[in-house]
């Protein structure tokens, strides 16, 4: 049992190892209701492993996953139950119309049949895809398969949303929808997981943040914390010296001065 503050999900020592090689190390981190802990990193830092981890499919090296206080191994149906899940990469049955699609996952779901057509149509329109729900999905954008996704996600009304990279392909509009919707989800007392590479989006929505380089994570804190912790060189130069990424507006410079450069 626990109490309203405490962490809806929780990583303990998250470590996996690939081949004798560490994508995670000692990751721990605990989000309670209503916070948003924004995990980023450069590709290859480990943000997918701890993804795959935190929703159960794929078993630690070592540590582990608690949902609600208990490791999510020994109630992995009823975490997944409680869980809304938006993949990097969603991955789709093309030959199913939109609709169909979310009526698949509500029939999984055990959503009640006049609920679903309730909700699916709201979240249709919500996100400009109500004229599209009966064209196959084959059919669909890129963009469109990701408003979709996300509207599979949120059907059932989890407790916990586990996000990667949920803004790939949106429009403006749709980002900018989508980022009002998730605050209001965590108003209402959802924790939320959101991975991304791209810090501008995390400043945004997130009210923690957790940074990770090559498997380990390099800070981690409430957004107030980890901006003072910068200091005057600022959260986006902080970020960037924190994951030895390369000074980029010294290969900007070096860029227009090839591309400046007078023919031999």
């Amino acid at each position: 049992m626990t109490g309203h503050n405490d962490p809806l999900l929780e990583a303990r020592r998250l470590t996996k190892v690939f081949s004798g090689l560490a994508a995670a190390r000692e990751i721990s981190f605990a989000i309670g209701p209503g916070e948003i802990l924004g995990c980023l990193g450069p590709n290859g830092s480990g943000k997918s492993t701890i993804v795959k981890m935190i929703t159960g499919f794929l078993e630690p090296t070592h540590g582990e996953v608690l949902y609600r206080g208990s490791g999510i191994r020994g109630q992995l149906a009823e975490y997944k139950r409680r869980m809304g899940y938006v993949p990097e990469q969603p991955e789709l049955y093309s030959f199913l119309s939109g609709w169909e699609y979310l009526e698949l996952v509500a029939t999984l779901r055990g959503l009640e049949s006049r609920r679903f057509r309730e909700k699916a149509r709201a979240l249709l329109s919500g996100l400009t895809l109500y004229s599209s729900r009966d064209a196959m999905i084959a059919s669909y954008s890129k963009g469109m398969r990701q408003r979709i996704v996300l509207i599979a996600a949120l059907l059932h009304d989890p407790e916990v949303l586990v996000l990667d990279e949920p803004f790939s392909g949106l429009d403006a509009t749709s980002a900018l929808v989508m980022r009002k919707v998730i605050v209001l989800l965590a108003e209402q007392g959802k924790a939320v997981f959101f991975s991304s590479p791209v810090l501008e989006q995390a400043e945004k929505l997130c009210t923690h943040l957790l940074v990770l380089n090559r498997g380990s994570a390099v800070v981690s804190g409430t957004i107030e914390e980890v901006t003072a912790g910068f200091g005057l060189s600022g959260i986006e130069a902080g970020f960037m010296q924190l994951t030895e990424q390369t000074d980029a507006d010294r290969i900007a410079q070096d860029i227009i001065a090839a591309v400046r450069a007078p023919a031999a």
